[in-house]
């Protein structure tokens, strides 16, 4: 696996900070977390939000928002394999997928009949409903010269 731009590391360090400031215990933020989506697979996740209580193991099992950045290297894999694998967590009500290369991002937010995809949202806020707030594309790429 190559290592991840500056971008990435700098947008996943600002998103999980600005996701924390809005929760409340006992939901956690998570970087770099592992999550079974099935019985043999294993992935691990940019940012995860749990409301789980705290224990050491190496797995979350119970995501409420999932965060994935993009880069040329996983964008296949992030969007192909992960998302819709994610999409089978019961516990999961939305993801987020924000490009590192761009001002862009794709919410997913679990609805009764499935999964609702924003289009690509390039500027202004978009609503993060785990969160229950309104979130500054401004903010996620404030440190990326983006």
């Amino acid at each position: 696996m190559a290592l991840p731009s500056k971008a990435h590391s700098r947008i996943a360090g600002t998103v999980a900070y600005e996701i924390r400031r809005h929760l409340q215990p006992p939901c956690a933020v998570l970087s770099e977390v592992g999550l079974r989506l099935a019985a043999a697979t294993c992935v691990q996740a940019d940012v995860a939000v749990t409301c789980e209580p705290a224990d050491t193991g190496r797995l979350i099992s119970a995501p409420v928002l999932i965060l994935e950045v993009l880069a040329p290297s996983t964008v296949k894999d992030d969007l192909g394999v992960k998302v819709p694998g994610y999409q089978e967590l019961p516990s999961l009500r939305e993801i987020w997928a924000i490009d590192s290369e761009q001002r862009s991002v794709r919410v997913w937010r679990r609805i009764e009949e499935g999964w609702q995809q924003t289009l690509p949202i390039r500027a202004g806020t978009f609503r993060g409903d785990v969160l229950g707030s309104e979130i500054a594309l401004d903010e996620l790429y404030a440190t990326t010269g983006l």
